[in-house]
């Protein structure tokens, strides 16, 4: 009799790795590669004007985020029960509900901080990046995602922002969150227009320019 040669099972294919998870994903396009003011330039408004002071940018800061990431999970939470004629509608309900926590909190607990920032604070309901994400990813996508989605759009809004901000006030007023920095409190000669619009303007824009200059590059190893 001829021995029938045994054959080893055959391994199974390993299967092919995600290059990104989806929670990597999307803190990648949040932070970085669909970032709010670099990518979609959405959010100039309160970008400009309270920047010009690090502890106001703090705030604003922690405003949006809070806002944008609960008003997602709200939207994506409703989204089975929300008819589609006036889901805008709903979703300026929903963003302004959280905004106006914020509102009332600030002039309840930080009244000078509220004076301070003005009617920027109340503006948070127009912010076309707290819609946005609410209309193209949470309406589709599940709570937890949504949630995570609104965050890392908040911090990658705020990472901008902070940048701005300690700039204009280091250069512009030679302290960072009030505290002076050595040399630029005492010989570095001040440049008053970075705490006007005008510098804002300015940084922004080379801020912007050195992202798409960043990206073009990464574009270019790709491909």
């Amino acid at each position: 009799m001829s021995a029938v040669a045994e054959r080893e099972p055959a391994s199974p294919r390993p299967r092919p790795r995600k290059r990104e998870s989806a929670l990597r994903k999307t803190m990648k396009e949040g932070l970085w590669d669909n970032n709010p003011i670099f990518r979609q330039v959405l959010g100039i408004c309160s970008a400009l004007a309270v920047t010009n002071l690090v502890l106001n940018t703090a705030v604003m800061c922690l405003a949006l985020t809070w806002t944008t990431a609960l008003s997602c999970l709200t939207v994506s939470l409703l989204r089975d029960w929300t008819p589609h004629r006036i889901r805008m509608m709903v979703q300026t309900l929903i963003i302004a509900f959280y905004v106006i926590l914020v509102d009332l909190a600030l002039k309840a607990y930080w009244p000078e901080m509220s004076r301070s920032l003005g009617p920027y604070v109340g503006l948070i309901i127009t912010n076309c990046i707290i819609m946005g994400r609410c209309e193209a990813f949470a309406r589709s996508n599940s709570p937890g995602m949504s949630f995570l989605d609104g965050l890392f759009s908040g911090l990658g809004y705020s990472f901008v922002l902070l940048m701005v901000a300690v700039l204009r006030e280091l250069l512009g007023m030679g302290s960072i969150l009030g505290v002076p920095v050595p040399y630029f409190s005492t010989a570095w000669d001040k440049w008053i227009i970075m705490v006007m619009p005008p510098g804002a303007f300015f940084t922004l824009a080379c801020l912007i320019w050195i992202f798409r200059s960043i990206r073009s590059g990464e574009e270019e190893k790709s491909a």
